[in-house]
C-alpha cells in the first residue's frame, strides 16, 4: 500500500497498559466512525505496514485505544510510539455538497464570481490559523482563505471550485 492511496488517520501518542495497548490521537471530526476497525497501516520508517486490530474503542473523545495483534509488551508498544496511522482512501466517508477532503480538490480549477478564472489549485496550506487555497495562475501563486463565506460551491463533476472573494483580493496578487 502506498501513502498516496491512503489518508492520514492519526498518530500514536501514548501507551495505555503494560500489555502493549496504545492510544492514538485521531485527526477527524467524527472519531466514532473509526471505533470498529479491523486493521490499520502504520508508517514505519517510510513504509506502510499493516497491523491487525484485536480490539479498539474510543477513549476520552478523540483518542482511540488500540490493541494490535503481535504487540504484547511495553517494548513492542515503545517501538510504535509517535508513528502515524493510515487507512485506504476508499474507507473515507463520502462527502456531499460543498464539503470536501483536501486531497480530492487538488487540481481543480478555481473561478471567482467577479474576477473569473483564477487558476489551478495546487495545494492547501493548513499550517496557518486560517487554511489557504494555494492556486497557480501562470506561475503566480495566489492564496485565498478557505472561508465558508468565500466558497460559493464545489462542482465535482466539472472539477471546479467557485469562490466569491472580497473586492480587491485578486488585485493584491496581479498588480505590478
Amino acid at each position: 500500500m502506498k501513502k498516496e492511496d491512503c489518508f492520514y488517520l492519526g498518530k500514536i501518542v501514548k501507551k495505555y497498559s503494560f500489555k502493549g495497548e496504545l492510544l492514538a490521537k485521531l485527526d477527524t471530526d467524527e472519531p466514532d466512525l473509526y471505533d470498529s476497525l479491523d486493521a490499520v497501516f502504520i508508517d514505519l520508517r517510510g513504509n506502510l505496514v499493516p497491523f491487525f486490530i484485536e480490539a479498539c474503542q474510543l477513549h476520552k473523545s478523540d483518542l482511540l485505544r488500540l490493541k494490535l495483534e503481535d504487540v504484547n509488551s511495553e517494548a513492542d508498544a515503545d517501538a510504535l510510539m509517535k508513528t502515524e496511522l493510515y487507512l485506504p482512501l476508499d474507507l473515507l466517508p463520502k462527502l456531499e455538497g460543498d464539503k470536501f477532503y483536501f486531497h480530492e480538490v487538488i487540481g481543480f480549477s478555481v473561478k471567482d464570481k467577479n474576477f473569473g478564472d483564477v487558476g489551478i489549485l495546487k495545494g492547501i496550506n493548513d499550517s496557518t490559523s486560517q487554511a489557504l487555497f494555494e492556486i497557480d495562475r501562470e506561475g503566480i501563486e495566489i492564496l485565498i482563505p478557505m472561508n465558508d463565506h468565500f466558497i460559493d460551491r464545489v462542482d465535482r463533476k466539472n472539477k471546479t471550485i467557485i469562490v466569491d472573494t472580497p473586492e480587491g483580493l485578486m488585485d493584491l496578487y496581479l498588480t505590478e
